[in-house]
């Protein structure tokens, strides 16, 4: 069973994240991060490789894409707000 992040993980964890770009949403306790391509079909093509990991560990992203942007937002729903399957998601979205 996923746990939401406590005091004590949530800096370890999420503080490398900042380092990269994610960010916490305002008003809510979920990451975000916008990532820009060259054009539509890098975008799209980064989509599917992310679709697969987040289907595979099943953790589902928010995301948002136009054109050569894509806006992702992770929060984990069963605890609602953040959990290490948000980080790990994050992290691997990062090396795509």
């Amino acid at each position: 069973m996923t746990e939401k992040l406590s005091e004590e993980t949530r800096g370890p964890l999420l503080k490398p994240l900042f380092d990269t770009g994610w960010s916490l949403v305002e008003g809510r306790d979920a990451i975000t991060k916008t990532y820009k391509f060259d054009n539509f079909v890098d975008a799209f093509s980064w989509m599917t490789r992310a679709a697969i990991w987040a289907e595979k560990w099943n953790h589902h992203p928010e995301w948002f894409n136009v054109f050569n942007r894509v806006e992702v937002t992770l929060s984990t729903h069963d605890v609602d707000g953040l959990s290490t399957l948000d980080a790990k998601l994050a992290r691997k979205f990062d090396t795509l």
